[in-house]
């Protein structure tokens, strides 16, 4: 007699299935610090592209010509100057300034499944929306400490790295340029990754009766989660997008100029018109990860299911936690 089958000849009812994983929802918020710490923090956070028009403008006005080009020639050498990115002090001013970052708003952060993330793995965060700029990915940094991961990098556009005084302090708190080589070998070196899908076109399409994500032909990052077996982790940022005023040119001919320099040309401002944002209260949202097997050679078909799956988790997350981070109302278009 089979021992899958009992005395009377039936197959016995099949094994229950393992039990689910409990979630272990998990949240932080940021601590108000003295407030002018954390205005000298945000300054220096948020503030180099404000002085580097100043100094242009201010050298071309009220210096004589020969001194300008020598402003212009220190500039250029501070863009190609090579940057230590472990720098201590650098690492330190870097850790000032999420310390202060997180408070000021303040930033919450909520882990759907805090005990999902294993320290050893590589994750790849989809980080929504991109707004001005996306600086609730200041949550998820790994000198604010709030998430289990030990190495986080941000992926930030090649333009902010061509920028003086602002490549310096974004190297420091942990970003780096977002090509395909960078992405891949950090993902190999154990590294997680927090990407923007909607990059430039993401700021280009934005406006400020919903949130947009551009996401639907955005498929680059999934193969590259794919290929290196890194589970895809949404993230959604609520309030990101009121820290700022804005306003941008819109058409063809604009889209063009963002796509060839890398980055959206846009007039933004916070308090009294500077560079320190509103303290707009923000909540970054972090799902599930979205596992599969790995496939170092996957095909278009099976990129775009798993890039399907991880268009609806975003979609999820968003309708889930709208009402609790305070935008009942609020809708979110998919492009």
């Amino acid at each position: 007699m089979s021992t899958t089958e009992n005395t009377n000849g039936t197959s016995p009812p099949p094994p229950p299935p393992p039990p689910m994983s409990i979630p272990t929802p998990v949240e932080f918020t940021g601590k108000p610090q003295p407030l002018i710490h954390t205005a000298l923090a945000m300054i220096a956070w948020l503030g180099s592209i404000h002085l580097n028009v100043f100094i242009v403008l201010a050298s071309f006005f009220f210096l004589p010509i020969h001194k300008f080009f020598v402003v212009i020639g220190m500039l250029v050498i501070l863009i190609v100057i090579p940057i230590n990115e472990r720098s201590r002090w650098g690492r330190g001013l870097g850790r000032y300034i999420c310390k202060h970052a997180v408070g000021f708003f303040p930033v919450t952060l909520y882990v759907e499944d805090y005990k999902a993330f294993v320290p050893d793995q590589a994750y790849v965060f989809g980080y929504e929306p991109h707004s001005v700029w996306p600086i609730g990915v200041v949550a998820l940094a790994d000198l604010t400490g709030f998430m289990p991961l030990p190495k986080i990098k941000v992926l930030a556009s090649t333009a902010v790295f061509y920028t003086p005084f602002l490549r310096h302090i974004w190297t420091w708190l942990g970003l780096t340029a977002a090509t395909r080589k960078n992405f891949s070998s950090l993902l190999k070196a154990g590294y997680s990754c927090i990407v923007i899908p909607g990059g430039v076109q993401e700021t280009f399409y934005m406006d400020h009766d919903s949130e947009i994500a551009f996401l639907r032909t955005r498929k680059g990052f999934v193969r590259l989660a794919m290929e290196t077996n890194s589970p895809l982790v949404p993230v959604f940022g609520f309030g990101q997008s009121y820290v700022y005023k804005w306003w941008k040119p819109r058409g063809k001919l604009f889209l063009k100029l963002s796509r060839a320099i890398r980055f959206t040309p846009v007039f933004f401002w916070g308090i009294l018109g500077s560079p320190i944002p509103f303290r707009q209260p923000m909540h970054v949202v972090v799902g599930r990860p979205i596992h599969f097997k790995k496939n170092t050679t996957p095909t278009m078909e099976e990129v775009s299911e798993v890039h399907r799956q991880f268009v609806d988790a975003v979609e999820d997350l968003f309708e889930r936690h709208k009402a609790r981070a305070g935008y009942p109302n609020l809708q979110l278009r998919i492009m």
